[in-house]
């Protein structure tokens, strides 16, 4: 029983934070761009993430030291704040789909980190399934560039959503050590604030004031629902999800983050789903299930 509960909660979870790329294009339509957009979401957020924060030091054990500070503001500001910067300016150029399957290859990079920085060692069905899913992500590319017909667009938005992967990436291997000295809630929580505050600053100093107050209603609607829907509800989610049937069980029911991006893309955004794009998403999910598996 706890384990098909375990399931359903990673499974809504992974759809809920599907759901961002779709709020960021239809907050698109209303001339927003991406740093007053990313400020307004992180807003919303704010409130909750330190709230969160405060209890679950109320109840830790664990005592910080400067170092674990520091560590926290660089993960924060690299794995939350760049990161979500380059993926929302991303999102402007190429479809949800193919963002979502750019980010997926995360496990790629943290493996390359892994065999760089700390000498551990890489399989033959490693290699392979890296290989698969980069060759996944070229299909995608050249279903989004028979829709657009813009090559240069593609290129650009397909950089920064890789580019934001490499930053989330970062924050997971740097993250493994945080949560196992305060816990996961609160390790987000503080990390998430620290990226909050970082786009708030941003948004001051590069946009006059009133543009935070002058939005259409619907970019409030849409901030709020990313904030809620796709940034709190996902980091509770999935923290309760593991608890009670543990990480990779949560990371292969996560898989379905990318097919349900495509999915509320062609539904609410209309994107054209092709059986390009869907050979190249089964090729990024199958070689991304390789390299997150225990043999490799």
């Amino acid at each position: 029983m706890l384990a098909n509960r375990g399931v359903l909660l990673a499974f809504v979870a992974s759809a809920a934070f599907s759901l961002k790329a779709i709020f960021v294009k239809l907050a698109y339509h209303y001339g927003v761009d991406a740093v007053l957009l990313l400020a307004l979401r992180m807003a919303f957020s704010l409130p909750v993430l330190l709230g969160t924060a405060w209890w679950s030091a109320r109840k830790s054990e664990a005592r910080l030291a400067p170092r674990d500070w520091l560590s926290i503001l660089f993960l924060g500001f690299v794995g939350y704040y760049l990161s979500s910067l380059l993926d929302f300016m991303g999102l402007a150029y190429i479809s949800a789909g193919l963002e979502r399957l750019i980010l997926f290859l995360y496990p790629t990079v943290v493996v390359l980190i892994s065999v760089f920085m700390f000498g551990k060692s890489i399989t033959k069905r490693t290699i392979f399934a890296m290989a698969l899913s980069y060759v996944g992500i070229g299909i995608a590319f050249l279903h989004d560039i028979e829709m657009t017909g813009d090559q240069r667009a593609t290129a650009i938005g397909g950089t920064l959503i890789f580019l934001c992967m490499i930053t989330y990436a970062i924050y997971l291997v740097g993250s493994g050590q945080m949560t196992q000295r305060m816990g996961s809630v609160q390790f987000a929580g503080l990390a998430t604030s620290v990226a909050a505050i970082a786009c708030l600053i941003h948004f001051t100093i590069a946009s006059p004031l009133v543009a935070a107050v002058s939005q259409p209603w619907q970019v409030y609607a849409y901030a709020a629902a990313m904030a809620g829907l796709s940034t709190i509800l996902p980091i509770f989610l999935t923290a309760k999800a593991i608890q009670l049937v543990g990480a990779s069980k949560v990371s292969i029911v996560g898989s379905i983050g990318p097919v349900a991006t495509i999915f509320f893309g062609w539904l609410i955004l209309g994107e054209s789903v092709s059986i390009e794009q869907m050979v190249g998403a089964a090729f990024v999910l199958g070689g991304v299930m390789l390299v997150s598996s225990k043999k490799a």
